[in-house]
């Protein structure tokens, strides 16, 4: 056995989130071939499988305890494209950065990203990932094509929106099948740029306001929220409407990268790879209490009603503005995201940003998101709203935060809403039923039975939660 899984493989893996560590043996294939070898080798030694792209995922969905790791990484040509109809092919490790990248210049762009550039595909299709546009457009798996899927038997499928095992497969975070392959069609744009509408909210209500007001005809829709305040200004914060636009000159300009790169230092001196170290110091309550406090005058005076452009990489990872920032957390940061229908989820997340008031665990950021309803067997979409929450980890204190995110995961269930688990960390199997509901997930037992009857397929989020 040590011939097959040598421990020069042994690594010790996280979540983005740096909650959850595993050590798992480390594959990094680059051919379909040695995917297979991979598969074989792991049978032989008796270890299970554990998927991962990126590792952008916050919690434990891309690690497995002593599991055999495949890392698609090198897995990431772009393997056709084409601008006439908008079709891009490409390996499971393409991320979206090089999505983006690959066809921006001929007039296109990804019709669904999520708040970073760095996930790959495989990844994006496991957690059938959404953005600020879900309420129009929809998860990532509604712009796929084509899926060409290996599943733990050796057997190859190509699957598309026409099969029924399609919409089991993706959401499905990596336990049924592996993706080898995926045609996706991207979404023709007028320019490389939005115009962007700040709109100032004094309260949580007036963030509902405000994206029922724009949600008709705006292309995005995104709201920051302060969840420092209590009383009266519980929720404040700041809405953000976009659209794309056509700009009156220079349309071309704007789709080249050039204009699109976000820019490696601040005020054109200021490394923003050694911002994180700054961010350290203020990661505190009373750090975040003022930054947040900050931000919300800032906005309210300088940002309220006045339209400006943004380009689309600009608008869409706001992530991505400073390198490494989830090294700011000394200790690791965790993610709440509940996904509420739209009469329970004013009440909803009143309770929510209360209840972390209450428990003195206030979340340093809070970002509010409309979504619609998907056709996905584990959708976390419907026809509301999603309130996400960054909670800092504190050593000492890992069983009140533990209890937290129960208290949390309750008032979303009683609000009729579901989970996301490509940011969770906590949720129990008993919680995530709740919210997918008991016949989602005996389907997806049924199809692991018939195509995994192993059980070779794993991470730490299957194992909790499936």
């Amino acid at each position: 056995m040590s011939e097959l899984l040598p421990s020069d493989r042994v690594e010790r893996l996280s979540g983005f989130g740096m909650n959850r560590f595993s050590d798992g043996y480390v594959f990094r294939p680059a051919t379909v071939a040695q995917v297979r070898e991979a598969l074989e080798v792991a049978k032989a030694s008796g270890r299970r499988i554990t998927l991962r792209g990126a590792g952008r995922s916050y919690g434990d969905a891309a690690i497995g305890d002593e599991s055999l790791v495949l890392d698609f990484t090198r897995m990431n040509r772009v393997l056709a494209w084409d601008p006439v109809s908008g079709i891009l092919e490409v390996q499971p490790g393409a991320t979206i950065e090089t999505l983006w990248r690959t066809v921006l210049e001929d007039g296109y762009w990804p019709p669904v990203v999520s708040g970073t550039m760095f996930p790959t595909v495989a990844g994006a299709l496991a957690m059938n990932i959404h953005g600020k546009n879900n309420f129009r457009e929809g998860v990532f798996g509604e712009h796929v094509t084509e899926l060409e899927v290996l599943f733990p038997q050796g057997e190859t499928r190509i699957l598309t929106p026409n099969d029924e095992l399609f919409h089991s497969v993706v959401g499905s975070f990596g336990s049924l099948g592996i993706t080898l392959r995926a045609k996706l069609q991207m979404k023709r744009v007028p320019s490389g740029d939005l115009r962007v509408l700040p709109v100032s909210a004094p309260d949580l209500d007036a963030h509902f306001r405000a994206f029922e007001r724009y949600r008709e005809d705006a292309d995005y829709m995104v709201s920051w929220v302060d969840a420092f305040p209590k009383g009266a200004r519980l929720g404040r914060g700041l809405f953000h409407a976009a659209w794309y636009t056509q700009v009156d000159s220079g349309a071309h300009a704007t789709l080249k990268l050039e204009h699109q790169d976000l820019p490696d230092s601040i005020l054109g001196f200021f490394p923003k790879n050694q911002v994180w170290k700054i961010l350290r110091r203020f990661n505190s309550r009373l750090g975040m209490s003022f930054i947040n406090g900050a931000k919300f005058r800032a906005s309210k005076l300088l940002g309220d009603g006045r339209p400006h452009y943004q380009s689309l990489v600009e608008f869409s990872f706001l992530l991505d503005y400073v390198p490494g920032w989830q090294k700011a957390y000394r200790h690791g940061f965790a993610q709440f995201q509940g996904f509420v229908p739209e009469k329970t989820a004013p009440d909803a997340f009143r309770r929510i940003l209360e209840s972390a008031q209450a428990a003195d665990w206030v979340p340093n950021l809070a970002v509010m998101k409309r979504h619609r309803a998907d056709p996905f067997l584990l959708s976390h979409g419907l026809d509301g709203y999603s309130l996400a929450l960054d909670f800092r980890l504190v050593l000492g204190r890992e069983r009140e935060f533990e209890i937290l995110m129960h208290r949390l995961a309750e008032h979303v269930a009683t609000a009729g809403g579901r989970f996301y688990p490509a940011k969770d960390s906590s949720l129990s199997r008993e919680e995530y039923v709740r919210g997918v509901g008991q016949e989602a997930l005996d389907k997806l037992r049924a199809l692991r039975g018939t195509f995994d009857p192993s059980g070779l397929l794993t991470s730490g989020l299957i194992d909790r939660i499936a």
